[in-house]
């Protein structure tokens, strides 16, 4: 498998194959080979409809039937690679040449890559296409950078702040707790605090315990398994204690939520409903979904236990089995590789919930949760020991 894009003899091309032929997107216009004109270039494929976007001018193929998953287990090459041997011989109209010119902002699956010098992998050739200390974005926050003899300074917009644009004047004097997050809110010239884990009040500033997660939309605890390296990944198990008043929410994912590639168990609401979904290996689950609506939103709590065993799948849901489904009669993945991480409400700040689970779920937790047990472990798991923020004591308050 792979995708490719390309310039041909002027034009963007974008080629991919998952495996049982290969695709080929072709720009209606050339690029501007003058060496000073930036272009906007998007491609992506969604199953095996694919699109090609340059400066705001849009192709899309038409799905035919065949193979929707890119299994590309490999290294991302960006201008050339290390060895033209590595390009499949369909990946190119013509002979594999490195590319000549300048590349920046390079975005795979909603997240930036840093193309800096120790961030990659490894390279050869790559210079600063800038030529100055200014760079690509050294000043953030639509800053305009100019060059000095000590180095760099930036002028900044209005509302920002600092050597780099990166302050928010209305978090320069602001009084949150040291670890936790200052969010400008610019329409009433003031900030928000969001607290960090075992943290609460206005300032961030009081110290808390709890055993009841409370979560208000913009929460989310990330919990690292310690005994995953010991854990029988065939053989999965979570449960649970919930209450919200929600119809939409992710409860909790048990994967790394990086990238398609990763394995996971989603438990979480939909339309008011339970939704379960699982993922062993090039995204081949089929989202499970209960029946029964307005069972789970009612404000009293519910119990959920879902269980892995190897391909086949049961949902509890107050200790009643309400889901029962084998996703996989050919037994292709059989292990939840899940890397040992489990987040609970959502995802980090700034990652949205319908982006990170590609609309699996719509948006953050509100709610409570406790009494989580993962495996047949005889201890819940402490959620005070994880990291997150926006979590409060859930035995207070509605």
């Amino acid at each position: 498998d792979f995708l490719c894009l390309s310039l041909v003899n002027g034009f963007i091309q974008l080629r991919y194959n998952l495996g049982d032929k290969t695709v080929i997107l072709q720009t209606f216009q050339k690029v501007h080979a003058d060496g000073n004109t930036w272009h906007s270039l998007k491609a992506g494929r969604v199953g095996n409809e694919a699109y090609l976007d340059l400066d705001g001018i849009n192709i899309t193929q038409n799905a035919s039937p065949g193979m929707n998953m890119l299994d590309a287990h490999t290294d991302f090459f960006v201008g050339g690679v290390s060895s033209l041997n590595l390009v499949n011989s369909i990946a190119v109209e013509n002979e594999p040449t490195g590319f000549t010119g300048c590349i920046r902002e390079i975005v795979i699956n909603n997240r930036e890559l840093k193309l800096t010098v120790t961030d990659p992998k490894g390279g050869a050739n790559v210079g600063d296409c800038d030529g100055t200390v200014c760079g690509y974005t050294v000043c953030k926050n639509n800053g305009t950078c100019q060059v000095e003899n000590a180095g760099f300074s930036c002028s900044c917009p209005r509302e920002w702040i600092g050597s780099t644009c990166e302050q928010s004047i209305h978090c320069s004097q602001n009084k949150c707790g040291s670890q936790a997050l200052c969010i400008p809110q610019p329409t009433s010239f003031s900030y928000i605090c969001v607290c960090t884990l075992g943290w609460s009040g206005k300032y961030c500033d009081s110290k808390i315990k709890f055993f009841i997660a409370k979560f208000v939309g913009n929460s989310y605890i990330k919990y690292t398994d310690p005994y995953y390296g010991k854990r029988d990944l065939q053989h999965s198990r979570i449960s649970l204690n919930f209450t919200t008043n929600q119809t939409e929410g992710l409860i909790a994912w048990m994967g790394k939520g990086e990238d398609e590639d990763n394995d996971f168990l989603a438990v979480g609401l939909a339309n008011g409903t339970l939704k379960v979904v699982i993922n062993l290996g090039e995204r081949i689950s089929v989202p499970l979904i209960h029946s029964k609506h307005s069972t789970c939103c009612d404000e009293r709590w519910h119990f959920v236990t879902v269980v892995q065993n190897q391909t086949c799948i049961k949902v509890y849901l107050d200790e009643e089995l309400i889901l029962f489904e084998d996703i996989d009669p050919h037994r292709k993945y059989t292990a939840l590789n899940y890397g040992g991480i489990c987040y609970f409400g959502g995802f980090e700040t700034g990652r949205k919930v319908n982006i990170v689970t590609t609309g699996l779920f719509q948006k953050e937790f509100i709610g409570k949760i406790k009494d989580v047990v993962l495996f047949q472990d005889s201890k819940k798991i402490q959620l005070m020991k994880g990291e997150g923020y926006n979590v409060y004591d859930g035995n207070y308050g509605n």
